[in-house]
């Protein structure tokens, strides 16, 4: 187990790649041509992903040479014995936003010490907003010179919520997801999709959201923006009340994340192929 590293100055470092990737990708916003996918045809991977992801790599090894990086276009690099932190990275959260030319995409980077996330980061340049997470010490949203502490809004009932989620690329999977989403429809007071899981979980911190839910979830999607909604109040977990997983992941205050999570239950969410 590595010394314990001020969780801080880890955030701060993961904001300052954040917007290092992010300056890097708005030049390349709108001109993106080469593209390829990966789990089906429309789960695009463009070379801005993987720019973005190399300059964030290379940028650590220079600041924190031993420390280990998963990322979602090159996987997991070792770090050294003695270090016990890893850096999790999605250098582009909502490609096909990016693709499209729409704003809600943002680099997505958290720091784990010991298995733990302690700190992260989710910079949309797109939306001219940069959101920061300590564990045990709060989540703030910073634009331009404006820093605000952020908090979920207070709970409601699960009829009175707006809910946030996101759909898969496998054609199978999405019909499942969507019938999902119409059941579930007239039970909440509206659905929203924004495309980037890293930015639903913001804005759920924000206020912007009530809740949010979402099957097939990497670690680098949820693990700065789980950081940033937990440590404005909300809890983030599975339908157990596990830890947030790939099978399904849950966020909201309680106890309308207990409401949510039942209601997804009652419909079979999770079970989607």
């Amino acid at each position: 187990m590595g010394e314990a590293p001020d969780s801080a100055e880890l955030a701060e470092l993961a904001r300052e790649l954040g917007r290092e990737a992010g300056t890097l990708l708005l030049a390349g916003w709108g001109q993106v041509h080469a593209v390829a996918t990966k789990s089906s045809a429309h789960d695009l991977v463009t070379e801005m992903d993987r720019a973005s992801e190399r300059l964030i790599r290379e940028r650590l090894a220079r600041a924190r040479p031993g420390d280990a990086v998963l990322g979602e276009e090159e996987g997991d690099t070792a770090g050294t014995a003695d270090s016990g932190v890893r850096w999790i990275v999605d250098p582009l959260d909502g490609t096909v936003n990016y693709f499209y030319g729409q704003p809600a995409w943002a680099v997505s980077i958290a720091a784990e010490h010991d298995g733990q996330i302690v700190a992260g980061a989710v910079v949309a340049p797109g939306l001219g907003e940069e959101y920061v997470a300590v564990a045990g010490e709060g989540s703030w949203r910073i634009h331009g010179t404006r820093r605000e502490r952020l908090r979920v809004r207070p709970p409601v009932a699960l009829s009175d919520a707006l809910v946030a989620t996101g759909f898969g690329y496998r054609s199978e999977r999405r019909a499942c997801q969507g019938l999902l989403a119409a059941q579930l429809l007239p039970r909440v007071r509206d659905i929203r999709r924004v495309g980037a899981a890293a930015v639903d979980l913001c804005w759920l911190a924000q206020g912007r959201f009530d809740a949010y839910y979402e099957q097939g979830l990497h670690y680098w999607d949820w693990a700065a923006g789980g950081l940033v909604a937990s440590e404005a109040g909300a809890v983030v977990a599975d339908l157990a009340g596990g830890p947030a997983s790939e099978r399904l992941t849950v966020a909201a205050p309680q106890p309308l994340v207990d409401e949510l999570a039942a209601a997804l239950r009652g419909l079979g969410a999770g079970e989607c192929p």
